[in-house]
């Protein structure tokens, strides 16, 4: 189909035929998917072989060449009218995003989420990349430009399926690569949904999407027919994806776990609670720390995962994050008053359940929430503070990846710093604090990829991306992540 015979599907109802396939009650050929707010089935998931990995391939393969040899100006045409068929689907999008994934359609979330795709595509067809002369002394004229790499394979996450998804194939495409991408097995509608609006304009085979099970996504890093590999998930599959990566010598962009310190200091919050301005002032410093630690119903890689606070304003954090998230609905995705849903499997409803409990047993105070219905239908876990927590608890030294917030008391900036940076992680950080300059020496010293001031997790299509540590290695987004998803190529002479 071309871009101009492209529509885009009107409806949830389309959008939903379109990618679901029959009941199989074996299991064989589709996989029953359900509602983590309702547990209700909302369609069923192709299960895809590695025969079906093979013909992807070699159609990625076969596709290639003639995608690379269109010009930069033509593939960017076509990656800007791909975002503006997302953008005329968003809402069907956004509504199996929201039964298939969990999170409400409002907040931080749904919408918001393919919002996103939308503007990473554009900036991914945007960027300006120009070949750099590197020496021209009057002897040596040397040039560094950048080539395609061949058949990217991309392996996404349940948390953020269509966005993440987009931040791997975007830049990938606009580079003259073509794309194989295997989504999660918790979240395959959504990513099925995505590539189809996008290959309303997209050629036959540069974009590919196999819904394939482990054994399918066991062969990708070691298939000979696949180039580069992004990968966003685990620091555990992270590495068995290297190992697998090695024997082809393939290229890597691991963006994997993190634990994610932010460090409040001194005066960041107003201690004059009996003045209502100052209250507000707080509150709304407590809310951009809240929506750090709770984007997502806190299934975020680079979320605020644990909180250190000064001994001085200790109290006045805790009362005023308390407050703010007393605020914050949570619900099933759909019903519009709702910003905070559900976790979307019960594997890590558990996961959460079990490191609240060992923070309570170990006598750190709840401030809200550690108490959920294990009886509701869905995988609801409530908003949780936990404050008193001794560093070492594993709620702080764990990554959680739910709606549950470890506050650290700390004394000197030297022990917060200290305790930021003790483990092997390195995704994000954050500082908060009234004085910018006073912030960023702070940042100077935090051991990240990425370091926010008064913000957190706060991307930008425009601005590099990637971990440190465990936490991964390679650059997404802005001029870098073009870099990293093609081959440089230096002519000296």
């Amino acid at each position: 189909m071309t871009a101009d015979s492209a529509t885009g599907p009107t409806t949830y109802e389309d959008l939903l035929a379109a990618v679901s396939v029959p009941a199989d009650p074996t299991g064989t050929t589709a996989r029953e998917v359900r509602d983590p707010a309702t547990g209700e089935v909302i369609g069923h998931a192709p299960v895809q072989t590695v025969d079906d990995l093979e013909r992807d391939i070699a159609a990625a393969r076969t596709a290639q060449p003639a995608w690379a040899a269109r010009p930069d100006s033509e593939r960017c045409d076509l990656l800007l009218k791909a975002a503006d068929a997302v953008e005329a689907a968003a809402e069907p999008l956004a509504a199996l995003l929201s039964r298939e994934q969990g999170k409400p359609l409002n907040g931080p979330n749904a919408r918001f989420e393919v919002g996103a795709c939308q503007a990473w595509t554009r900036t991914a067809a945007t960027t300006v990349l120009e070949p750099e002369v590197l020496v021209d002394d009057g002897e040596t004229y040397a040039t560094l430009s950048y080539k395609p790499i061949g058949v990217v394979g991309a392996i996404g996450p349940w948390n953020w399926p269509m966005m993440i998804s987009v931040w791997q194939l975007a830049p990938s495409l606009r580079m003259g690569n073509t794309v194989v991408l295997k989504p999660s097995a918790n979240t395959t509608l959504s990513v099925l949904a995505l590539v189809h609006v996008l290959n309303q304009v997209l050629p036959e085979g540069v974009l590919t999407v196999i819904a394939g099970d482990r054994q399918v996504g066991r062969l990708i890093p070691t298939h000979p027919g696949i180039d580069k590999i992004m990968f966003t998930g685990s620091t555990a599959t992270g590495k068995k994806i290297a190992e697998g990566a090695a024997s082809t010598v393939k290229r890597l962009t691991l963006e994997l776990g993190g634990n994610d310190a932010g460090i409040v200091l001194e005066d960041a919050f107003g201690t004059d609670t009996s003045d209502p301005e100052v209250v507000a002032a707080n509150d709304k410093v407590a809310a951009d720390i809240f929506w750090g630690a709770f984007i997502n119903t806190g299934q975020t890689c680079a979320a605020l995962k644990r909180l250190y606070v000064p001994d001085a304003i200790y109290d006045v954090v805790c009362e005023s994050l308390t407050r703010v998230a007393g605020q914050m609905p949570m619900g099933v995705g759909l019903e519009e008053q709702n910003v905070l849903g559900p976790l979307q499997n019960r594997n890590q409803f558990d996961i959460v359940d079990d490191l609240v409990k060992k923070a309570v047993d170990s006598g750190a105070r709840v401030l809200c929430g550690a108490d959920p219905d294990y009886d509701a239908p869905g995988f609801f876990y409530p908003t949780t503070l936990i404050a008193d927590i001794d560093p070492d608890n594993p709620l702080v030294t764990e990554e959680q990846f739910g709606p549950a917030l470890p506050i650290i008391r700390y004394s000197t900036l030297d022990e917060a710093l200290h305790e930021a940076n003790r483990l092997n992680v390195g995704l994000g950080s954050s500082v908060w604090s009234s004085d910018r300059a006073t912030a960023r020496e702070v940042a100077e010293r935090v051991e990240a990829g990425t370091v926010w001031i008064n913000a957190h997790g706060a991307v930008d299509p425009r601005v590099p991306f990637g971990g440190i540590k465990a936490s991964g290695y390679g650059l997404e987004f802005g001029v870098e992540g073009l870099k990293h998803v093609a081959l440089p190529h230096v002519i000296n002479g």
